[in-house]
């Protein structure tokens, strides 16, 4: 197939793509705006007509003076046009109008299509694949950008109708009064002038569409110079000129290569288009002007052809109510559909098996983890290998291990956000496959290392954990207080009720423990609320190690008699643990209990002692600080007695 079929069925199979988009905007509203765009295209017809009717009656209205035949047809002849040109003024701002509610519409429903398939997965793999991110990234932008997304496609294609309405009746108002062979010239030369805009438009779009990384690594770039949240960082490190220069020099990669192209696609094209079109038009109008020299034709036949020939030409040229947005509109809604189709891909590797069983009241006994292998999708390099793992059920089990030991891998597989690539992982004998993804995941309360800040109120962030029980402030309160930030909450301006955003009003701005401890709110929560296991990854690491000792120290009280999962990298911190597991290149290298695991003298206890002499010299260096600045600290942190429950303390 030539280059050029290949075009025309890549620009045709667009339209027809978005045309079956065209009706979510709603049948009324597609009626009306067709109609619009039918009479649109007709009515500069009929001012052609109608003042081609004009002149025709000219000379015999001069002749015959006011009040003669003549005069009274060249008067109709005024007010038609003058009449079709009022109302193509006044359908054209209605016909704008009307097309943005179907934009409107259309995007609003592809936004939700965009929600539905970024959370129909039941595992997280396809927000964590580059290609599929690259084409929600392509999405955001052409919505947030608005001026090419799939509903101004919509509009921009039923605009087309009135174009391509005009072109056809000049093209038959040309061969009625003059020529076939004319008319049929000047509709060729203005579909060549067509294939000329829409095909390298349709060329530099791709160009486009296949530097999205780069356009979002300079997006980010502008950004974050831009955001006032890394202003400080920014003005101390003195990195404005070091922002500015990188956001230059992708942009200016990313256009240069842009600029080279559409060079390639207009220049030289552009130069035969334009000798066809003055060869074809010109011949065409240098015949019409002598079939009138020799007689042929009326004045009015030679201005109704004139007129229509011309305005048949002007057609060919860019049309800036759709072509730019059919174009990029249909490349952003191809990226809506290759993203639900990753997504669908993704989803098919969750299995359910039968029958679907209940697992509320489990675990009872253990969480096993049976010769499990996972790889992330893209990757052979293995994660976990032929991991073997106990979890027992109503004791808190620390995994501790170096980072990219596997450690948060785990979590995710425990909580079904992945499957495993090999093995199996059971409750009580049961494979967890056996259980419903939302009802697992209902017995599960956790707090991940990148936990959410949610920019609503505190009572919400909290109430998250356990949303059919969110209103319940009771439940929350006692969970805050457990989580040992009950106090700082209360003291925001609205109490629970205040958002957890300087940029609301009203809003107040945690610290980063402050916002940890939240989210370990959130967590026991849901532990409080129907959920049997909790899982803490990395839940201080915004803590100081002070802090974090503190908090371990009350955190095996407080979850005494749940199934807890811990994962930290700080072995001091997880002593007070029932059983702790050493995990290192995927597998577990040691477990048992602190005292034994120093006993056995391995992997732990090495760590364990360079982590103590670490924290001693902390130790030392923090006795030079006087007691006001410790209260200062623990306080900011969010550290202090007033914020746990009597019962806890």
């Amino acid at each position: 197939m030539s280059n050029y079929l290949r075009g025309v069925f890549d620009v045709y199979g667009s339209y027809f793509r978005i045309a079956r988009l065209v009706p979510s905007g709603g049948a009324g509203l597609v009626t009306v705006l067709v109609a619009l765009n039918l009479v649109l295209g007709l009515l500069p017809i009929l001012f052609i007509l109608a003042t081609s009717v004009m002149i025709g009656r000219v000379p015999g209205a001069v002749t015959g003076g006011v009040g003669s035949a003549e005069w009274r047809d060249l008067v109709a002849a005024f007010i038609l046009a003058a009449t079709a040109f009022l109302i193509q003024q006044i359908l054209a701002p209605m016909q704008a109008s009307f097309g943005e509610l179907l934009a409107r519409r259309v995007d609003g429903r592809v936004y939700q299509r965009l929600i539905g398939a970024s959370l129909s997965s039941t595992g997280i793999g396809p927000l964590e694949d580059q290609r599929l991110l690259d084409y929600l990234s392509e999405v955001l932008i052409s919505l947030e950008q608005g001026f090419r997304t799939a509903g101004i496609a919509c509009a921009g294609l039923l605009a087309l109708v009135a174009r391509y309405t005009q072109l056809l009746a000049a093209v038959l108002v040309v061969g009625y009064v003059f020529s076939w062979p004319a008319a049929l010239a000047l509709l060729a030369v203005t579909m060549a002038f067509r294939r000329g805009n829409r095909g390298g438009l349709r060329v530099y779009g791709r160009l486009w569409g296949r530097n999205v990384s780069m356009r979002r690594e300079a997006n980010y770039y502008r950004a974050t110079a831009l955001h006032p949240a890394a202003g400080k960082e920014i003005r101390v490190f003195g990195l404005a000129g070091w922002l500015s220069d990188h956001y230059r020099n992708v942009r200016m990669e990313f256009l240069s290569s842009i600029w080279a192209e559409r060079r390639r696609i207009y220049l030289k094209p552009y130069l035969v288009y334009t000798a066809f079109g003055f060869i074809v038009s010109g011949v065409a109008l240098a015949l019409l002007g002598r079939a009138a020299a020799a007689g042929s034709m009326t004045l009015t036949q030679l201005a109704l052809g004139l007129q229509a020939g011309l305005a048949a030409l002007r057609l060919g040229e860019n049309f800036p109510e759709a072509d730019t947005q059919t174009q990029f509109g249909m490349f952003a809604y191809n990226a809506v559909q290759s993203f639900e189709r990753g997504v669908a891909e993704f989803d098919e590797q969750t299995v359910q098996l039968r029958p679907q069983l209940d697992p509320r009241g489990h675990p009872r006994s253990e969480i096993r983890f049976e010769a499990v292998d996972f790889h992330y999708p893209g990757s052979r390099r293995p994660v976990l290998d032929k991991l073997d793992l106990v979890l027992p059920a109503g004791r808190c089990t620390a995994v501790v291990g170096l980072n990219g030991a596997g450690k948060t891998t785990l979590v995710k597989l425990l909580g079904r956000l992945y499957e495993p690539t090999g093995g199996r992982i059971l409750v009580d004998g049961q494979e967890i496959r056996s259980y419903g993804v939302s009802d697992w995941r209902r017995q599960i309360g956790v707090i991940f290392q990148d936990f959410n800040r949610y920019e609503l109120t505190a009572a919400d962030n909290i109430g998250f954990g356990a949303i059919e029980l969110a209103g319940d402030r009771r439940k929350i309160r006692a969970a805050a207080g457990r989580a040992g930030i009950l106090a700082t909450l209360d003291r925001l301006p609205e109490g629970l009720d205040t958002p957890l955003a300087r940029q609301y009003k009203g809003g107040a701005e945690l610290s980063g423990g402050q916002w940890q401890r939240v989210a370990i709110a959130r967590a026991l929560f849901a532990l409080e609320n129907g959920a049997s296991i909790l899982v803490l990854d990395e839940p201080t690491a915004a803590l100081d190690v002070r802090a974090e000792a503190a908090f371990f120290e009350k955190f095996v009280d407080v979850t005494r008699g749940a199934t807890a999962l811990l994962i930290s990298h700080r072995f001091s911190s997880v002593r007070h643990a029932d059983h702790i597991v050493v995990l290192a290149d995927g597998r577990v290298i040691e477990q048992g209990s602190h005292d034994e695991l120093l006993a056995a003298n391995g992997r732990y206890a090495e760590l364990f002692r360079l982590q103590a002499e670490r924290f001693a010299e902390d130790e030392a260096e923090s006795e030079k600080v006087d007691d006001a600045d410790l209260a200062g600290d623990a306080d900011a942190a969010g550290v202090t007695d007033a914020d746990e429950p009597e019962a806890v303390r």
